[in-house]
């Protein structure tokens, strides 16, 4: 074979393995279900599939392979279509009736300092914390801190390790069940904010970070109660991206997730700090969230960097309907 024909071939199959690599992960995260373990675990990364899906229409491009940029190009608009509408600001709530402020934080494992987080309890004002991988020592820490007298009433379900859960609280509150599955306890509680009370959970499913971790996770998940017409706030590290399939589900109910009605879906809330995955550097994916339903409309959203945690802590601005 001449050595241009040779060239022309191998530049049209890596021209349309690109495009058909890229193909291949929008095909699957259109499906609506999990597909399996493995995908779970990839499909975090779809914002940056997403970046990078160009890439196949500069290839077939370059490689003179018409038929594969179309192609590509098609897939670009599918990703932007699925991945891009979290970076443009929805129905915003104007900052009208009753407000309820709420932050949320996993601890890694207690290992936020009490004072560093009391300081961010004051600079925000929230009305409700929600803590997950709230260990005893923590707790003690926090009060020793000074959280009571910020957030006097609470609900807790503090244990060693990773599966301990509180939500403290300016307003009383009523402590309900505990969501748990994998020994990983998500905390719910009824708050009696001004003029309405509302239902809170310190969200925290297990990781799927092995296989024999997937169905707690899935199970965690599922048990998360739906929206309906009460008002309802679920905060915490969901283990899930807004393209995990579970996570649209449940977004389907009636939720509105804060960072992407703010036109802030794409801000990244783990890993902080530099993490590998045999050797390979893991891009930061969202996995904090704040979902208001119930008739909670969201004001405003933002992320903040805490000291001993791997993950940032989320707040939001919430009105409550009356």
């Amino acid at each position: 074979m001449p050595v241009l024909a040779r060239k022309r071939r191998w530049t049209g199959v890596a021209a349309w393995t690109v495009t058909g690599m890229f193909a291949v992960w929008a095909a699957l995260r259109l499906v609506p279900g999990d597909v399996g373990f493995h995908w779970v675990r990839l499909v975090a990364f779809t914002p940056v599939v997403a970046f990078c899906s160009p890439v196949a229409v500069a290839v077939a491009s370059l490689a003179r392979r018409w038929y594969a940029a179309g192609v590509a190009g098609l897939v670009c608009l599918v990703m932007a279509a699925l991945v891009g509408p979290r970076a443009l600001p929805g129905e915003v709530a104007p900052p009208q009736g009753p407000r309820l402020r709420v932050l949320s934080a996993n601890l890694l494992v207690g290992s936020v300092p009490g004072e560093a987080l009391v300081r961010l309890v004051r600079d925000l004002r929230p009305d409700v914390l929600a803590l997950q991988e709230l260990t005893p020592t923590a707790a003690e820490a926090l009060r020793d801190a000074g959280l009571h007298e910020l957030l006097p009433h609470q609900a807790r379900e503090a244990r060693p390790g990773v599966g301990g859960s509180g939500i403290y609280s300016r307003f009383p509150v009523n402590q309900r069940e505990v969501i748990d599955f994998g020994g990983f306890a998500q905390l719910r509680a009824t708050v009696e904010a001004p003029g309405r009370n509302v239902d809170v959970v310190s969200v925290h499913p297990c990781a799927p970070a092995r296989a024999d971790k997937y169905r707690c996770w899935a199970d965690g998940l599922a048990a998360l109660p739906p929206a309906d017409g009460d008002a309802r706030v679920l905060m915490g590290d969901f283990n899930a991206t807004l393209d995990h399939a579970r996570m649209r589900a449940l977004l389907a109910t009636g939720y509105r997730d804060a960072a992407d009605a703010t036109g802030d879906g794409l801000a990244t809330t783990w890993p902080v700090i530099s993490w590998r995955f045999h050797g390979v550097p893991i891009p930061s994916v969202t996995l904090d969230h704040v979902l208001a339903g119930g008739g909670t409309r969201v004001h405003a959203f933002s992320t903040h960097v805490l000291p001993g945690t791997d993950h940032r802590a989320v707040f939001a601005d919430l009105t409550l309907q009356r």
